[in-house]
């Protein structure tokens, strides 16, 4: 399962992510530089893989040959909102 940075729903997705495969939710790309697990607005061009070529349009599709869509664990939002999600938790109030 992963969820699409676009419209933030889960996927069910199962196998390898092709270049004009898209979310069913919203119809954004899913092989685009936003959805990979190695995009990282801290990295050089915004990527991880150090020997990947530069992609202007992180959120079209592209050729990359290191793409790995990002996990149902969440990298990006999905790991914000898990953290946000159990800190509301934890300082939950119990009356």
């Amino acid at each position: 399962m992963i969820t699409c940075v676009f419209c933030n729903k889960v996927i069910e997705w199962e196998g390898q992510v092709f270049r004009h495969d898209t979310c069913p939710n919203c119809g954004r790309d899913l092989h685009c530089c936003i959805q990979c697990k190695f995009y990282d607005l801290q990295s050089y061009n915004q990527c991880k893989e150090t020997i990947a070529e530069r992609v202007v349009d992180k959120k079209r599709e592209n050729f990359c040959d290191y793409f790995v869509l990002r996990g149902g664990d969440g990298n990006g939002r999905g790991k914000e909102e898990t953290a946000k999600k159990a800190l509301e938790e934890l300082f939950k109030k119990t009356d």
